[in-house]
């Protein structure tokens, strides 16, 4: 092997203070608020994202379980976190608008062990992927925020589902499925949260790509995609009318010259909100790889490959385009300004937060 995963953080340290966060450092009042899950740890840090990049521990809530995937309703009020641990749950949260602290408000019990989570665009459908159960789910959100049980439906895929999610205009639903190297493409009613098959039912990816993440251009004509196996973003045209996408390129995220005999490890994606640059992590080089964005074509032109935290499975990018959170499962927090012009990423601190901290997300409170 050329590389070691375990020197990303000695690099990191080279380049940045390290800092651990505690309560006493809160600030009320944050515009801006980050919630990481740490799974071995059981709980969700929120922090305030301040106006130069740093963050301060607003709140830590315990789950009582192995909390992974997280997602925010669209009204930003609720929070929901999907528990890897037997019982498989999720746990519903009312965002406080002021500080953004998590006030408990339900568990219910999910379909099976869920690697992914996402709501509709009307808050009202909680939909979720089996990675171990093959299989997605959709459950009905009440008024009042709360995820309802028993789902609505369990639909069965191919091997491994990994992630699902609802097209910008809430009228079409994509599942990737990364054991059967296909993603999923289903019609989808908000009045009743059903999903029909589309025609076609699926859009392949090269044998043993492993789709993964999936991220919408703002224009929505692309769809952008992480292969995880072969460590690879493929860029889709996204026909708009009919739900359906369309393979246009590959691109690899490995450093040049990249050589390892372990499983390659493509893991999240996230556009800036402008379109303009997209990022990706690899988990076995332990790498953020950015791509400048053409307007036209959508394809991609790679920028930047950069060390980050030591396996970065999840990372995000604030809603103001300003500043990008990488972490690592076996590591820590980097916050990375963006430079609006270049896309370049310039590290501002490294942060100690919980064990296995492995999703983000941020938002704007109102």
């Amino acid at each position: 092997m050329t590389h070691s995963p375990s020197s990303t953080a000695s690099r990191l340290a080279t380049l940045i203070a390290t800092s651990t966060l505690s309560l006493a450092a809160a600030q009320a009042g944050a515009a801006t608020v980050a919630y990481v899950a740490n799974a071995d740890s059981q709980d969700i840090y929120v922090l305030q994202l301040n106006q130069d990049g740093s963050v301060n521990l607003i709140d830590k809530v315990d789950t009582g379980s192995t909390v992974m995937p997280l997602a925010i309703s669209p009204d930003h009020k609720y929070l929901y976190a999907s528990l890897r641990g037997q019982p498989y749950s999720v746990l519903s949260y009312a965002i406080d608008p002021r500080s953004g602290k998590l006030s408990s408000l339900g568990k219910v019990p999910l379909a099976d062990n869920m690697a992914n989570i996402a709501t509709d665009h009307t808050g009202r459908y909680l939909l979720a992927a089996s990675y171990s159960g093959n299989k997605i789910s959709v459950n009905a959100i009440g008024a009042d925020g709360v995820v309802q049980a028993p789902p609505l439906a369990v639909i069965p895929t191919g091997k491994n589902a990994h992630s699902v999610q609802v097209d910008p205009d809430n009228a079409f639903v994509f599942a990737s499925n990364l054991g059967s190297d296909v993603i999923l493409q289903y019609r989808f009613d908000p009045a009743s949260g059903k999903l029909t098959p589309n025609t076609p039912p699926a859009v392949a990816t090269k044998a043993g790509a492993g789709p993964r993440h999936f991220v919408f251009s703002p224009d929505q004509r692309f769809v952008y995609s992480t292969n995880e196996l072969d460590a690879t973003v493929n860029t889709y045209a996204y026909d708009r009318q009919n739900g359906t996408l369309s393979l246009q390129a590959s691109d690899s995220v490995l450093p040049e010259g990249f050589k390892t005999s372990e499983q390659l490890a493509a893991a999240d994606l996230h556009l800036t909100p402008d379109g303009r640059f997209l990022y990706a992590t690899e988990r076995t080089s332990n790498t953020l790889t950015g791509f400048r964005v053409d307007p036209a074509s959508g394809r991609l032109t790679r920028i930047l490959n950069i060390p980050t935290e030591t396996q970065p499975r999840g990372f995000n990018i604030d809603p103001r385009g300003r500043y990008l959170l990488a972490v690592g499962q076996k590591a820590g927090l980097t916050s990375y300004a963006i430079d609006r012009d270049s896309g370049a990423l310039t590290p501002v601190l490294r942060y100690t937060l919980g064990r296995n901290p492995n999703w983000v997300e941020i938002i704007d409170l109102p």
